[in-house]
């Protein structure tokens, strides 16, 4: 009922609900709880949200908030297409500032669990996007943090360039990665 597969970083877990179709279309069980936990999912989630993106070349990101209101987050695209980033911002892991790129969208069901102590952005594919993503702690805009989506030293090989890229203001300016304090530590 539920497939659930590490990534090059562990604590990142692609995540694939069977879905069941017939020639009306599907239906899956985006999250349930109890099968979660059987693959070592335990997560107390207190908020959904919605993104939408008219755009091909959207990015948000990369994002992430910070203790005490530090999220993990499960995203998944409802309509479209995405790639979806997570990098590792946990100071001292042996994968610190290294990222996970996953193609999330409508058609292939997949879903993203990217854990407390990563920043987290995607870039559109297609026009009309809209991802939903569950986090276990509630927007707190004191807390809300990022990093520069387009940083060298994070070696993100986005599919838009940067001067094609249509972006916020605030991820605009996002500080270097070099510069982001520490907000996590790794604890093997």
């Amino acid at each position: 009922m539920l497939k659930v597969t590490a990534t090059d970083i562990p604590a990142v877990k692609i995540v694939e609900p069977k879905r069941f179709g017939d020639s009306r279309g599907y239906f899956v069980e985006s999250w349930n709880r109890r099968r979660f936990s059987e693959h070592g999912i335990d997560l107390d989630f207190v908020q959904d949200n919605e993104s939408f993106s008219a755009a091909v070349g959207t990015v948000r990101g990369l994002h992430f908030q910070k203790h005490p209101h530090a999220q993990d987050k499960l995203v998944r695209v409802v309509a479209g297409r995405v790639v979806d980033v997570a990098v590792d911002i946990r100071r001292g892991s042996p994968t610190f500032g290294k990222h996970v790129m996953v193609e999330l969208s409508a058609e292939n069901g997949r879903q993203l669990l990217i854990p407390i102590g990563f920043a987290h952005g995607f870039c559109t594919l297609e026009p009309n996007t809209v991802l939903a993503y569950k986090v276990t702690a509630h927007y707190s805009p004191a807390d809300d943090l990022g990093v520069a989506w387009d940083d060298p030293a994070l070696a993100i090989p986005w599919p838009t360039p940067a001067a094609e890229a249509l972006l916020s203001d605030k991820d605009l300016k996002q500080p270097a990665f070099r510069d982001l304090p520490t907000y996590f530590e790794w604890a093997p």
